[in-house]
């Protein structure tokens, strides 16, 4: 895969898909800044070989529509306040003002354009648009990790139409560190799995035990494994119609040789509430009216045990409804033996890097991955489409 620095950028006009999908207040101000900060390193490198920048994004879902509310207007007066420069928003993303005012750009310019996604055939993949948007520019950056697991026009199509194409600094940096911790690890390598449901990381799981020297499963998915035990968990999160196939795996990981761990006792609430009576008990005894919302102190215990001999440790989904205090302990304390390790740590996926950055331990973790379903999609061994978009432009 190419990277942005195998691109001679001078005078060019350089159109850089970037992720600045961020949250808003009610007063439509930026909550959390990091994916433009992470979009920066490209950003500044495209405007230091003097060339005209045509940044572009979605933000929100507006369906195709164009709505004041999912204006990227926010975006780009908080990036002209981090370059200290000018980014002008332009009304719209493709169209004759669009490329008149494009074709107007002097070197060192910034340019945002408006919401991709006021379009549907963005999403859609589709070619006039794609061929329209590769128009503006002379070079295609592709800097928005989190979007490339989706072969939308501004991902996948532009590459098709535009003379140059390659990878900017934080796709080629989350590249790197999946290399690192799955395809190319330094051993032993634990993975941690948590989250809700089996269902939604089945391929990744799969995947992953012939990659993994050991595996952590936590959060509400582990009731299904849990049961497919015999264990009763009460009234717990579980999917019954995948209790074989959680049992198959279970037996699949010992014929591979890797040592699977689930929880050993848990914290049970009466009910899903953040006031609600709850106990520690061991997973045997769980009352049949409570569930489980978080692994317990022994299971704590147990689990840093498994990671204290790993050198690289891969995490996705946290261990219970960390969102609320009383289940949080688990998550909490999970993040701190990894931060303490000395292996290499990657992290990825919007709840789990939600759990790392309330627990204060973020500056310890390795790496923490930018896209949840672009994380998730390569953990299930696929390419992701804007990646082989770039490769096949390099064939």
């Amino acid at each position: 895969m190419k990277n942005i620095r195998d691109i001679d950028l001078k005078d060019k006009k350089v159109l850089i898909r970037v992720d600045f999908n961020v949250p808003l207040d009610e007063n439509r101000r930026i909550t959390d800044d990091t994916r433009i900060r992470e979009a920066l390193p490209t950003i500044v490198h495209a405007l230091s070989q003097n060339a005209r920048v045509i940044i572009c994004s979605h933000l929100g879902r507006p369906k195709g529509k164009r709505l004041e509310e999912f204006s990227l207007a926010p975006a780009a007066r908080h990036l002209s306040q981090l370059i200290e420069k000018p980014v002008r928003l332009l009304p719209d993303c493709v169209g004759g003002p669009v490329a008149e005012m494009v074709a107007a750009m002097r070197p060192g310019d910034v340019l945002m354009l408006e919401n991709l996604r006021f379009h549907a055939e963005e999403q859609k993949n589709d070619e006039d648009f794609s061929r329209n948007l590769a128009a503006l520019a002379d070079v295609y950056i592709n800097d928005a990790f989190a979007v490339s697991h989706r072969a939308d026009a501004s991902v996948v199509g532009v590459t098709k139409f535009c003379g140059q194409c390659a990878a900017g600094f934080l796709l080629q940096k989350e590249m790197d560190f999946f290399h690192r911790s799955v395809s190319d690890p330094v051993r032993p390598l634990v993975a941690i799995i948590g989250g809700a449901k089996v269902s939604g990381k089945l391929t990744a799981l799969i995947n992953l035990l012939d990659k993994v020297d050991a595996m952590i499963i936590g959060g509400a998915m582990a009731n299904t494994f849990l049961k497919s035990q015999g264990y009763q968990i009460g009234k717990s999160l579980v999917e019954d119609d995948l209790l074989e196939t959680a049992a198959n795996l279970i037996r699949t990981a010992r014929e591979k040789g890797v040592k699977l761990y689930l929880p050993v006792d848990c914290v049970v609430a009466e009910k899903f509430a953040a006031d609600a009576q709850t106990k520690i008990v061991p997973i045997q005894d769980i009352p049949a009216e409570w569930m489980m919302l978080d692994i317990g102190p022994a299971t704590t215990i147990l689990f840093g045990e498994a990671l204290a001999p790993a050198r690289t440790i891969l995490w996705n989904g946290p261990m219970g409804a960390f969102e609320m205090d009383a289940y949080a302990r688990g998550t909490m304390a999970l993040v701190q033996r990894v931060a303490a390790s000395h292996a290499l740590s990657v992290v990825g996926g919007g709840d789990t890097n939600a759990a790392v950055h309330k627990s204060g331990w973020a500056d310890d973790i390795s790496y923490m991955s930018t896209g949840g379903g672009a994380f998730l999609m390569l953990m299930e061994g696929k390419e992701l489409p804007g990646v082989a978009a770039l490769d096949a432009k390099d064939a």
